[in-house]
């Protein structure tokens, strides 16, 4: 199934602004989620939506931020449409290698034709950079930290609140664990984690379905390998409960 884009554009000039919206919305996958004219508002309602990808002027006239700026703060994929990209090329560089994101641009003006072929190549080049799925998540001491999926190995209730507090703990493959704040199971698709890949094996534990080489039938466990507070790679056992076990052997036959 082809994923459908959440857009959120940003863009100065009104004018431009639905003429941009216009060329957006004769593109299949995409919808827009987001129209502003300026970094204040667009942060505003950045609060209530979730886009997937960044479309924006690198110039915004008289506003407080430049579009670099919203692009570096966001971290989304960005796509810029300005008239002197050429005097932003390093920066569009530095954006791409800091943040990992995909960046690209085309300069004004530009004709609905150039837009929509530019724009679509864009498009194919964020869909190949997703196949490696990363998500950002809020520790006890960071926020918005940028998590490869793939080097989570599972996620735990925090041992003294319970499964139903919001506090949990997050283990992987190549960094000891860390708290992670306001993170709900219930919501964990919010987040980018899919049932698809993170299996429910006991109402305090989540886990990436790749890691787990072993079920021990004996002591309803499985096995797993994480890394530790030492920085070295170990292996632990987690219980499988009852309602889950066929579950785990389902997928391990």
């Amino acid at each position: 199934m082809t994923r459908t884009y959440k857009i959120a554009i940003l863009e100065d000039n009104s004018k431009l602004l639905e003429k941009l919206s216009e060329y957006i919305l004769k593109i299949q996958n995409v919808e827009i989620v987001l129209k502003s004219k300026n970094s204040d508002d667009f942060f505003e309602q950045l609060s209530t939506t979730l886009p997937d990808i960044l479309l924006t002027d690198l110039d915004l006239g008289n506003d407080s931020m430049t579009g670099i700026e919203v692009a570096q703060e966001i971290q989304l994929p960005v796509f810029f449409a300005s008239v002197n990209t050429a005097d932003y090329v390093e920066n569009m560089e530095s954006l791409k290698r800091d943040a990992e994101i995909c960046v690209d641009h085309i300069t004004k003006p530009f004709t609905e034709e150039q837009f929509l072929k530019s724009f679509k190549r864009f498009l194919k080049e964020v869909e190949l950079f997703s196949n490696l799925q990363y998500i950002y998540l809020d520790f006890n001491k960071t926020k918005r930290n940028k998590i490869l999926i793939d080097d989570i190995v599972f996620l735990s209730a925090d041992k003294q609140l319970g499964s139903e507090s919001n506090n949990k703990q997050i283990h992987f493959t190549n960094r000891p664990s860390e708290k992670l704040i306001d993170f709900s199971f219930t919501k964990m698709e919010e987040k980018g984690l899919y049932s698809t890949q993170f299996v429910t094996i006991h109402k305090s534990f989540r886990v990436n379905k790749k890691y787990i080489s072993k079920y021990d039938s004996k002591s309803a466990s499985v096995e797993l390998k994480v890394y530790d507070k030492d920085y070295m790679t170990k292996t632990i056992k987690l219980a499988v409960s009852e309602n889950y076990q066929n579950v785990i052997k389902k997928l391990l036959s």
